[in-house]
């Protein structure tokens, strides 16, 4: 009896640790398929880019189903630069972060700001864009302060800077409507379902195309900057990267799509952002 018992618990405790580990090699196993290198990317014969779909001027899909604008321009490059085709993944703001971790893309070109509390999910590049978040309404209406934010009802893109800016600003009891994505956010603001929005620059010329000059960017939040994501670690495909924002600054070409897509001059990007590293260490 007390070897039978001794023999069931050795047993039991055998078949304890066989669960374990199989519970735990799939995420293992995971873990490793999905890590990345350039000379990984080049092998396999595309590099799986992470892309926003409805946010022009950085990401959308033109007439023809093409992707375009200031990041598909950037991801195009990036792509070249690696020697082999771009494939890309449209993402919306709030599934950005976990279409990179998860491994269902290698990179985001997405439009991504650079904030220290998105530095602990995934690694940053050097900044190669730039964003001002903003608070948009009509221009009838008199808005002066963050005070003035509590008489209306705001929109704003779920999981987005301009979320949390609108959320911090705004008046204790505001009504904030979360919507998924910056297209679905202006047009709730068009429809009425909303009278105000949390965006950016961009918005306001976008919403001139169905209402002209019917709207204005009322009170500015934050300055931002936007990087290349790759995973945290992954210190190959970073550094590469780095070097090609560093090379595509050098040589002119991100000034030149910059203009063209921006119709400004690119800004002076600072060598360091509090919070926010731009190599693996």
């Amino acid at each position: 009896m007390m070897t039978n018992a001794r023999t069931t618990g050795l047993n039991r405790r055998r078949l304890l640790a066989l669960a374990a580990a199989t519970i735990a090699s799939p995420f293992v196993l995971t873990r490793a398929a999905y890590a990345v290198t350039p000379s990984e990317i080049k092998a396999r014969g595309k590099v799986l880019i992470g892309i926003q779909g409805d946010n022009p001027p950085w990401g959308f899909v033109d007439a023809t189903g093409k992707q375009d604008g200031y990041d598909a321009e950037i991801s195009a490059l990036f792509a070249k630069e690696l020697g082999v085709p771009a494939e890309f993944t449209q993402l919306a703001v709030a599934n950005r972060i976990p279409a990179l971790t998860s491994g269902r893309v290698d990179i985001l070109f997405a439009t991504m700001a650079m904030l220290p509390e998105r530095a602990k999910a995934v690694q940053f590049s050097k900044p190669y864009g730039a964003n001002i978040i903003t608070f948009i309404a009509p221009k009838e209406f008199e808005i002066k302060s963050p005070a003035d934010m509590g008489k209306y009802v705001i929109g704003v893109a779920r999981g987005s800077v301009q979320d949390s800016d609108v959320t911090r600003a705004a008046p204790s009891g505001t009504t904030i409507r979360r919507f998924d994505g910056d297209a679905p956010t202006m047009q709730a603001l068009l429809s009425g379902q909303v009278q105000a929005v949390g965006g950016n620059i961009f918005y306001v010329p976008r919403l001139d195309e169905s209402k002209p000059g019917y709207y204005e960017n009322k009170l500015e939040f934050t300055k931002l900057y936007n990087g290349a994501c790759t995973r945290l670690g992954e210190k190959e495909i970073n550094a590469f990267a780095n070097d090609f924002i560093e090379k595509i600054r050098a040589n002119g070409e991100l000034a030149k799509i910059y203009q063209k897509w921006m119709n400004n001059p690119l800004p002076a990007f600072p060598d360091a952002i509090p919070g926010i590293p731009f190599n693996v260490s």
